[in-house]
């Protein structure tokens, strides 16, 4: 296997640190700059990370909206949207997710063992359906995507992807924008889960950079020797 990609992890939360909510409405924490800056995010990179339970939760498409940013990759020999990839356990994707959107370039799905079958027959030719063994992890899928020439990986969720990219220490950066308001629900989901993160009140993470988009805050974390301290991309105006 080659060596895992340059990885970010990129996520917005509240004040209180959540993801969501539980009101069953996609919660809305980046302002329009700060999607912008997401949008040029992505443009840098070669492959788009969420989990199955996002692809669920949120319906996300992962592409890069901006069309001089689509122009640009093109220019450069690029496809005009980086790769989609999920991960999933079981057979229950959905093949009318956004995420499977035909003509918006090409979607990865590693799954499980047991469920390889169910899902290649669920979303026919809609992605490419990856045996990731028994119990997928981060570091195998990693290696696969580098292996596959991805060199820069965007990881945007949710919770459980998020643990694991941390506590396995496969992430280089953390983008982290803190919106300005509290969800105050302790049902919703936070960045992290509850377990031993290798940032700890014993070893704190470097912060790079302090960023305000109109009311939110952008915070950078280096989180290896490998980070990158530019942005590949500034916002498009």
């Amino acid at each position: 296997m080659a060596e895992r990609p340059y990885t970010v992890l990129s996520c917005a939360t509240s004040l209180d640190g959540y993801l969501d909510d539980r009101s069953g409405q996609r919660l809305v924490l980046s302002t329009a700059a700060d999607l912008d800056r997401v949008d040029a995010l992505r443009a840098s990179c070669d492959a788009i990370l969420v989990g199955a339970g996002t692809v669920r939760a949120d319906n996300p498409r992962l592409v890069v909206r901006s069309p001089e940013r689509r122009a640009r990759r093109l220019a450069e020999g690029r496809a005009p949207t980086p790769c989609k990839v999920t991960i999933t356990g079981h057979p229950t994707l959905d093949p009318t997710s956004a995420v499977f959107s035909p003509g918006d370039g090409d979607t990865l799905v590693y799954c499980a063992s047991p469920s390889v079958g169910g899902t290649r027959e669920r979303l026919g030719g809609d992605a490419t359906v990856v045996d990731a063994g028994e119990s997928p992890t981060m570091s195998w899928v990693g290696e696969d995507l580098a292996a596959r020439g991805v060199r820069r990986l965007m990881v945007e969720g949710g919770q459980n992807v998020l643990t694991q990219f941390l506590a396995l220490g496969l992430a280089d950066e953390l983008q982290l924008v803190v919106a300005p308001f509290f969800v105050a629900d302790s049902g919703a989901h936070r960045v992290v889960a509850d377990g031993p993160l290798p940032w700890n009140r014993d070893r704190r993470a470097r912060l790079a950079e302090v960023r305000q988009i109109d009311d939110v805050v952008l915070l950078r974390y280096a989180l290896s020797a490998r980070f990158q301290q530019d942005d590949p991309e500034g916002p498009t105006t």
